[in-house]
């Protein structure tokens, strides 16, 4: 299984206060619908259900993650549940500050390794994206 880490970003958000907030699936939905239209361009087709994201992409099509595992304060898991390959999505925070939380997401997928350098570039992008995504979606 190939495993693919965001950079580490920041928020300035107690770690509690963060997981809250990263655990409540639904409540990036309403975040979403509440920027402008342009801005919501530039994220792309990404649907938050209570337990679920969805992920539209013309390459891939659509992509589901659902939450398998809330692991207070630090961990929130995402499995996919119409991948053609076994793939999931983890959320990890770690408290830096009592003010201040990092989160680094981690994509896990079930490659193989010749396939490796074609698809790690993208899986790498997606890993980074979707860390900028909650952390934008976060911000106070």
């Amino acid at each position: 299984m190939a495993k693919y880490s965001s950079k580490p970003v920041t928020l300035h958000l107690p770690i509690a206060a963060a997981f809250d907030r990263i655990s409540n699936v639904s409540a990036f939905q309403e975040r979403i619908d509440s920027i402008p239209a342009d801005q919501r361009a530039k994220m792309g087709d990404v649907k938050f259900s209570e337990n679920s994201i969805t992920l539209n992409s013309p390459q891939i099509g659509e992509i589901r993650f659902d939450v398998t595992e809330r692991t207070a304060p630090n961990r929130i898991v995402f499995a996919s549940a119409n991948s053609p390959v076994p793939l999931s999505m983890s959320i990890n925070l770690t408290e830096r500050s009592e003010d201040e939380t990092e989160i680094v997401s981690a994509i896990e997928i079930e490659i193989p390794a010749m396939l490796r350098p074609l698809i790690g570039g993208k899986m790498q992008e997606a890993a980074d994206k979707f860390t900028e995504l909650i952390s934008s979606l976060n911000q106070q």
